[in-house]
């Protein structure tokens, strides 16, 4: 039987009009037909008959593991396949940074070793080949699997993979911290230290961190870091302890983009917005359309933006369809002249913080057409590239009447889990898989806008 190599396509004739496109990325084959789409299987485990006529009814049951199509259970609070991983806030100018531990923030996969295997946030195993895990200590690490800057889909795309290929040599698993010593940060990297000297694991190494010596070393050092093409940059409390769920201990510092877009309609809003703005539908020069449905006041819900007018927006990076992830509403220009702000800032839930970071780092430039923003990078900031992105997690709340609900969605590769509930409560989870990145954006914006449109509120993940 044929087989597709890796980046290779090609196109059958189904029962439609149009064929359908058969793909292997990385080891993992996908087919564009509804039968494979729908399926709630992980990408990697999923099949069909095109895939089977062309590759062998054995090649297939073999690569996804002999199963027939199921339904994925649902990953619920608890679940003991999962790893209690520490999770970080937000860094937001409320504390003096000076003598915390400083890291640079990789933009690889989180994997959790378990002694024996490595597994994901949501605990999916990664079959990582044993030559590549020899060395590695039977204790429990926490650490990511990275490439290199700018490399995460094909990081992901190679840890992915269940063929325990080579392409594993282009990996290196950088560990950051030891979950099962109870002690401060600082003798948990001693002992980490001390055990990979004794161990010597080829493709394992310790993470690099350093002192920070306060806040205008944080400047410099989060500049630096995106000037090389990094995410930004990772705070550790002296002393503090590793504990499961999101710390204040831990703080991810990220830079954030000024851009501007017209308006092209207002979105209704619904629940306590019911009858006044729920959300901006704007527009790039490019023709890029999306909405921007956070960061407004009552007061500018009940009087927004004109269509026509242009509004500036901040937003963190691209998604892999060129669209402003996580967009919020900054201000409205007054003057109608499409400029646009790179803000050289941190991510910060601070209206304070974000008014210091405009004055001090904001520039004007001509504006340009382009595929991702409204304006010519300088010299100094490389162009944003589109990347998607792993862990990030966004809060809702409502509230209205004697309902007080929550809703919150995590974005990590291809999958995309939901956690609601009552606010107080753990709430239930739910994930789903897509077959790649983009359609993950797509349906992570879908939700969020209809949420919006339902009169929830952005707030700080908990």
């Amino acid at each position: 039987m044929s087989d597709l190599e890796d980046g290779e396509s090609i196109e059958v004739q189904g029962s439609g009009r149009s064929p359908y496109v058969l793909k292997n990325t990385g080891g993992v084959y996908s087919c564009t037909c509804p039968a494979w789409r729908n399926q709630s299987l992980g990408i990697e485990r999923r099949t069909c008959k095109h895939l089977r006529a062309l590759r062998g009814a054995e090649a297939e049951a073999e690569r996804t593991g002999g199963a027939a199509p199921a339904a994925v259970p649902t990953k619920q609070s608890g679940d003991s396949t999962a790893p209690a991983l520490l999770l970080a806030e937000t860094f937001a100018y409320d504390i003096d940074p000076a003598g915390w531990w400083l890291s640079e923030k990789l933009d690889g996969v989180r994997a959790y070793w378990t002694g024996s295997e490595f597994r994901s946030r949501l605990g999916s195993v990664f079959h990582a080949p044993p030559w590549f895990t020899a060395g590695l200590p039977p204790t429990p690490l926490d650490g990511e699997l990275w490439l290199a800057r700018k490399q995460f889909q094909r990081t992901v795309s190679i840890v992915r993979r269940q063929d325990q290929s080579n392409l594993w040599q282009e990996i290196r698993y950088l560990v950051f911290d030891v979950p099962a010593v109870n002690a401060g940060f600082e003798e948990r990297l001693r002992y980490l230290t001390d055990c990979f000297a004794q161990h010597q694991p080829k493709y394992a190494q310790q993470h690099e961190h350093q002192t920070c010596r306060g806040l205008a070393h944080l400047e410099e050092e989060v500049q630096r870091i995106v000037a090389l093409g990094g995410e930004g940059l990772m705070l550790r409390e002296p002393g503090s302890r590793y504990q499961a769920g999101r710390s204040a201990s831990l703080l991810k510092v990220k830079q954030f983009h000024d851009a501007e877009a017209r308006v092209i309609e207002h979105l209704p809003g619904g629940g306590r917005h019911k009858g006044r703005l729920g959300a901006l539908l704007v527009e790039l020069p490019d023709g890029t359309q999306f909405s921007v449905g956070t960061g407004f006041s009552d007061q500018q819900r009940e009087n927004p933006p004109a269509a026509g007018s242009l509004i500036t927006f901040r937003y963190q990076e691209l998604s892999d369809r060129g669209v402003p992830r996580f967009p919020t509403f900054v201000r409205l220009r007054r003057d109608g002249q499409a400029q646009t702000s790179d803000t050289r800032g941190m991510e910060s839930t601070s209206a304070g913080a974000a008014s210091r970071d405009d004055k001090k780092k904001s520039t004007s430039r001509t504006a340009k057409s382009s595929a991702t923003t409204t304006a010519e990078p300088s010299h100094d900031q490389p162009p944003l590239s589109p990347k998607g992105s792993t862990g990030m997690t966004r809060r809702f709340e409502y509230v209205g009447g004697n309902s007080e609900k929550f809703w919150e969605i995590t974005v990590a590769g291809t999958d995309v889990t939901v956690c609601f509930g009552r606010v107080g409560t753990k709430g239930q989870t739910q994930t789903k898989s897509f077959a790649d990145s983009a359609a993950a954006d797509k349906h992570t914006e879908k939700l969020i806008a209809e949420k919006l449109a339902k009169g929830y509120q952005a707030t700080a993940p908990n």
